[in-house]
């Protein structure tokens, strides 16, 4: 599969992981070119949490869904028909997650690019989860980005350090297929923005 395929086949995947438990050869394939992404002054600045734990995924998990369910009573009942239907997690059935954080403090005080664009460090965090979706996509692999959580639950779950930030906890495993169509398109929670939209020349212009 070249990366080009890899791109348009990407799923966050939510109901069809198999259950079967990544194995480590494979894992460390994935993880080794998420941490191969390009990190603003090379600070790499990404740590990898590997979650396997089935009481760790089941108490995450329930977490979750009580977000999940806060966020559901907040939404107008016409939004609330077409959510309820969107799985937003596949924490347990996928048998791994992978936590990916940010550490601000990788490099120093002097950071070769984050000088103005301080943000730069979390891009670089999303530059490698993406390697790491890519590649998986490659291999037939899954990968769900779960992010109804509190970030202080988490930290504690996993033993993260105050300084440190989280950036997503990924459920990552075998799949039986990958959807022809995005969740959110399928289930009618947004459509893609065709190109033409979003590119602009020049000068950006609504």
């Amino acid at each position: 599969m070249d990366v080009f395929e890899a791109i348009l086949r990407r799923r966050d995947v939510r109901n069809e992981f198999s259950g079967e438990v990544l194995d480590d050869e494979r894992l460390t394939r994935l993880l080794r070119a998420a941490h191969s992404a390009p990190s603003v002054g090379n600070t790499q600045p990404w740590d990898f949490v590997v979650v396997q734990d089935r009481d760790t995924l089941a108490r995450f998990a329930g977490h979750v869904g009580r977000c999940r369910d806060d966020f559901a009573a907040s939404l107008p009942e016409d939004r609330k028909d077409t959510f309820n239907p969107i799985v937003i997690e596949g924490i347990e059935s996928s048998g791994t997650g992978v936590v990916v954080t940010y550490d601000p403090t990788r490099g120093g005080k002097n950071i070769l690019g984050r000088h103005t664009v301080d943000e730069t460090g979390h891009l670089s965090v999303a530059l490698a989860i993406q390697n790491l979706w890519l590649a998986a996509t490659s291999e037939g692999v899954g990968v769900g980005w779960v992010s109804f959580y509190h970030e202080d639950f988490l930290k504690a779950l996993v033993g993260v350090p105050e300084h440190v930030h989280v950036v997503a906890w990924l459920c990552v495993g075998p799949v039986t297929e990958f959807q022809t169509v995005p969740d959110l398109e399928r289930f009618g929670w947004r459509d893609r923005r065709p190109l033409e939209d979003a590119v602009h020349r020049e000068r950006f212009m609504n």
